[in-house]
């Protein structure tokens, strides 16, 4: 089982929901997040003066899923968040030891 962390521009979320929906994914996490990378913010100007915003905001999907769907999903999340432009995001692939659903006590991929 793989976890796939896609940091992605707000605007963008419905697009990937929908992509990884496609690909047969089931459930996914999204949490608000603020970030910056190369694009390092922007400035902005309040009432007559000039402020740096570092951080600007941006979406942490978090999708756990079979090692079969990795590749698709990756795939995916690339074409449905990706603008061109600086700041479209990252994605992390991470190993997942187990997976245990609560409720059931489910384990392994039964349990995603």
């Amino acid at each position: 089982m793989k976890k796939l962390e896609a940091i992605i521009k707000p605007f963008k979320l419905d697009e990937v929901k929908e992509a990884l929906h496609d690909v047969g994914i089931k459930g996914i996490t999204v949490t608000e997040a603020k970030g910056f990378g190369r694009q390092k913010g922007h400035t902005e100007l309040y009432r007559g003066a000039e402020y740096v915003v570092d951080f600007l905001p941006k979406v942490k999907v978090e999708v756990v899923m079979d090692d079969g769907l990795v590749e698709r999903a990756v795939e995916a999340i690339q074409q449905a968040a990706q603008t061109g432009r600086i700041g479209d995001g990252k994605i992390f692939v991470s190993p997942i030891e187990e997976v245990i659903r609560i409720r059931t006590g489910e384990k392994g991929v039964e349990a995603i």
